[in-house]
């Protein structure tokens, strides 16, 4: 009698265990057959002469186009999705297995309803609405007033934790001002404001998630550190001059100075001919001039890219109080320790 109930455990035990592996095994197929992402995220995909069926699913697991290369395989066997054509193809992170391999079978599977932007480093806001204007159904002005909506603006600091109330500041000149992360975008032809938008906080969010672990300990609130990486992206475009700009700047606000940045003015005026407006309007009333207040303008003065932030996170400590940049020549910035040696540089590289 005891080995028949030893006989029926052991029986139990190898069902129980038989249920559980077939379980197991189906989640893990319908996770496989799920799309990587809930949003549209296109991103261009290429297949090479030569390339086999076991190559390629690779290729989109490695590019987190699909999650799983073995359930891919097994849709491509059942749909009879194995025959690849070589090229480049828009796909999009949102789109099922099925629906890849079915682009990916299709000679025909045209680009032409996507288009590529780039977004250049310290692009002001209404310089990245124009240039997705140019290249899709967007208008200039849909962007810039979603980009100022009060209810948009509520939703996205709720979705995105490096936002907060501060882009509800209503003597911002644009809200979102900052955090339209300068990146290349695949973006639809046809689409909204809504969905662009998106794409641009998405993709701050991805890069904010790697450098927020040094954000810990900082006396400056994320907005205001941004803010800043905005001004020193404007002041320069190298790397190494960013972190000695970066740390000009934090002596300057640790020794009370004004901070004395001619692109804050640049961007009080919002519109200007040539540098020589900014360096000659010093005096203009806003709160993003910082000839006229103490301590930080009120908002980004452009969208930042990396290198700005990491300028800020990790500035290059010096003695230097000055710096100027020779616009119209090179473009290499000159330091000063004083005041009579920073006037020396601008007679000597600026001519005025």
């Amino acid at each position: 009698m005891k080995k028949l109930n030893k006989k029926g455990l052991v029986l139990a035990f190898v069902l129980l265990l038989a249920i559980l592996v077939g379980l197991g095994g189906f989640m893990y197929y319908r996770s496989g057959l799920e799309p990587v992402s809930h949003v549209e995220n296109p991103i261009e995909f290429e297949i090479s002469e030569g390339e086999n069926a076991d190559q390629i699913l690779k290729n989109l697991k490695d590019n987190y186009i699909i999650k799983n290369e073995l359930v891919a395989k097994l849709v491509m066997k059942q749909k009879g999705l194995s025959d690849f054509k070589a090229g480049t193809y828009t796909l999009d992170k949102s789109w099922t297995p099925e629906e890849i391999l079915t682009v990916l079978n299709d000679p025909n599977a045209a680009m032409s309803n996507q288009v590529l932007i780039t977004i250049p480093e310290g692009y002001w806001a209404k310089d990245i609405a124009e240039t997705v204007a140019e290249n899709t159904n967007v208008s200039a002005e849909e962007l810039m007033a979603l980009w100022n909506d009060e209810a948009f603006l509520d939703e996205m600091i709720a979705k995105y934790e490096f936002l907060d109330e501060s882009i509800k500041n209503p003597e911002l000149t644009v809200a979102l001002e900052g955090y339209l992360y300068p990146e290349t975008y695949f973006f639809y032809r046809e689409t909204n404001a809504r969905d662009v938008t998106m794409r641009f906080l998405d993709e701050f969010d991805r890069n904010y998630q790697m450098f927020k672990g040094q954000l810990e300990g900082s006396e400056m609130s994320f907005h205001d550190l941004i803010t800043l990486a905005s001004v020193v992206q404007f002041e320069s475009g190298h790397p190494d001059d960013m972190k000695l700009i970066a740390g000009i700047f934090e002596n300057r606000l640790r020794d009370g100075y004004r901070l004395q940045s001619s692109v804050t003015v640049c961007y009080a005026l919002y519109e200007y001919d040539s540098w020589l407006d900014c360096e000659q309007n010093y005096e203009v009333e806003s709160p993003y001039n910082t000839y006229m207040i103490d301590g930080l303008p009120i908002g980004p003065v452009c969208n930042p890219g990396i290198d700005a932030i990491e300028a800020v996170l990790n500035p290059t400590p010096s003695d230097y109080m000055y710096f100027i940049a020779d616009v119209y020549g090179d473009k290499t910035v000159y330091y000063a320790t004083t005041y009579e040696e920073h006037l020396a540089n601008i007679e000597q590289y600026l001519n005025y």
